[in-house]
This record gives C-alpha cells, structure tokens and sequence, in this order.
C-alpha cells in the first residue's frame, strides 16, 4: 500500500531536514559529492565568460547535472531558478536577461542562501548593472510563495525536483507561476526503469539525486497531468548505472515544456505547416535546435507538426521564426528522432539524443 498523506508529509519533513543538514553543511563544494549524477559541469562549460566573472564560492558550490539555461534569447525576461542553491545559474540568468529583466531563486537551505545573497552586489558590479536584478527568497519549490500567478516567463531547475518526495506539486507551482506562452526548462535525473525500495530508502543515494529520481516515462505522465502538453527531451547523458548491485540505468535529462492556455494536441498532427528559422539568436547563426529531433538550419523551411509550429510561434522563440498558417487536417505527422539531431548543440557537448517521438 502507498503512504497516506500524512505520512508523505511526516517523510518529506525528514527528508527535508536531512537535505537541509547535507547541502548546507556536509557539501561545501562540488568534489565533496561521492556520486557522480550531481556534479555536471555543463553550464560552466556553456558560459566560461560569465562563470569567471563569479566569486570563487559561488563557483565552487555547483551542484547541478546538466544545464537548464535555454540556448535562445532570452533578454527581459522574468526567470524564477527553483532549488537555487549558492546562485549560481541565476547569476548566469541574470546576466543573461539584462538590466531590464529579474531572476527570482528560491531554496531552503538557508546556508547556500547565505553565500548567493552576500555575492549578488559583487555579481552586479562585475556585470555593470547600476542595480540588483537578481532576488534570493528563502522556500519551498513545492509551493514557491513569494511568486504570484502568472508572473513568470521561463522556469529552470537544474536537478532538484528529483530531492522532492512531492513532484506533482512542484510541477503545479511551476504551471502556476508561469505566464500563458511561457517555458519551463530543467536538468533533472531520470532511470530507465522505476528505482527499486533498495535505492530509496539510502538517504545519501537520495540526496545525491539518485535515490528520488523518476522513471522517464513517469516523468513525461506528470509533466502531462499538470497541464504541459507535448514536452520535449532536449538532451539525454548516462551518469550512473548498477547502483548497489541493481541492473539500472540514471540519465542526466533535460527537458523543455511550454504553458498554453489552448491545449496541445494529443498526437504529432500533420496540418501542413513549415517552420523557418531567421537566424536572428546571437547565439545560434547557423542553427536553432528545439529539440533532440527538431533542429532547424538558418532560412530552410522545415515541415512541422501543429504543436512545434505552436512552440515556435506563440512563445518567444515567434521573434525567431516564421510559421505558416495550419491548411487542414493530413493525419498523424511523422514527428520522430532524425539524424539531424545529431548536429545539435548539446549532442556535440556530449549528450545523447533519445529515442522517443515528440
């Protein structure tokens, strides 16, 4: 039989404490983490300019397992960083979205919170901004108090959902908070299969984000369940594999879903759409991949099914792209991985691309 509900609370409470204890006072830099899921390099492998222009402690205290920075445009935007930690992607994010927009982190350990917040005028003054546009709150990703409904533009997270033993209500908070158009976008670990009693119930196994991780397939149910329709895998690493004597596989997976007040489609639909990208994201002249199978080459129009061509029109990324009008109705759209996904950005960083249909 599962837990009652107020024995998944009791739990979460323990859990919580001991995460507290371990990621405020056992780890004080990424080389203290006996695992290797949540010690990825990736974000200060993406953006070395701006990782150097941190204090030494905000560099040092990375725990994280991909990178869930988005590679568009993403100036003026409102970002809210969950499970923020020492600051360091929001410190990224907030020299990312200029003087103009505001990254919000929130984290309940009160010790890393302490490190970003004493570095955000240092940060500020190494980024020339005149003042702060980054904000530290002190919380709960399950609930994320200090945002309002609808306030926020793109969410990350880069591998803390996985240390919440309430999952469903941190993807609810994320559809909360974010506005109509808006993208939620994580780093997370995933299992190729649902992670035995074995391996739940070591707390370091836990905390290390190994312990409390989803099987992928659960994760696209609950994505779904809470409103975001179609998400897609950016990209897919094998970070740990045979845990104690258990034949399972853990990926470093990041994923990206758009909030729409229309739904989705349930399928890959074929309306007869093309996508051209403009080229016009300084970061991306030559291509823009939405995905591990979506990936667009400058000025080529790209048959599309009705939700890519949604994605690339009724969100940010519209400034980017031209999309045509839906014709009518063809039946299902061939949206499957394609061996342009392997000139990805991130596959040529390392990851993997995954096997599944959008």
């Amino acid at each position: 039989m599962g837990l009652t509900l107020k024995e998944t609370i009791l739990k979460g409470e323990e859990l919580r404490s001991y995460l507290k204890n371990y990621y405020g006072r056992v780890l004080r830099k990424t080389e203290d983490l006996e695992k290797k899921a949540c010690c990825a390099d990736n974000t200060a492998a993406r953006f070395p300019e701006i990782v150097k222009l941190l204090p030494q402690e905000v560099r040092e205290r990375n725990f994280g397992c991909g990178c869930s920075i988005p590679d568009d445009d993403l100036a003026g935007l409102t970002v809210l960083d969950l499970g923020a930690g020492a600051g360091l992607d929001a410190f990224i994010m907030a020299k990312l979205v200029g003087p103009e927009g505001r990254v919000h982190g929130i984290d309940m350990t009160e010790e890393q919170l302490e490190v970003a917040r004493r570095n955000v005028a240092p940060a500020m003054a190494a980024f020339g901004h005149s003042r702060p546009n980054v904000f530290f709150h002190q919380g709960y990703i399950e609930t994320a108090e200090a945002i309002a409904d609808e306030a926020v533009d793109l969410v990350i997270s880069d591998c803390t959902i996985n240390l919440s033993p309430l999952k469903a209500q941190v993807v609810d908070t994320i559809y909360r908070v974010l506005k109509n158009g808006g993208e939620m976008y994580i780093s997370d670990i995933s299992a190729d299969r649902r992670v035995p009693e074995k391996i739940r119930q070591q707390r370091q196994l836990v905390a290390e984000c190994l312990g409390g991780a989803l099987y992928e397939h659960d994760w696209y149910d609950l994505l779904k369940d809470c409103g975001f329709g179609d998400p897609r895998v950016v990209s897919r690493r094998l970070v740990e594999e045979d845990v104690l004597g258990v034949p399972i596989r853990f990926y470093s997976i990041t994923l990206r879903a758009f909030k729409f007040a229309e739904p989705l489609d349930r399928r890959c639909e074929d309306f007869g759409q093309a996508a051209t990208y403009l080229g016009t994201i300084p970061s991306c002249p030559a291509r823009f991949a939405l995905d591990d199978h979506h990936v667009f080459e400058t000025h080529r129009p790209a048959a599309v099914c009705r939700n890519t061509a949604r994605m690339l029109s009724e969100t940010r990324l519209g400034r980017h792209f031209e999309v045509t009008r839906p014709i009518q109705h063809f039946g299902l759209f061939p949206c499957a991985p394609a061996g342009a996904a392997a000139i990805s950005k991130n596959s040529a960083q390392g990851g993997q691309t995954g096997g599944r249909c959008c």
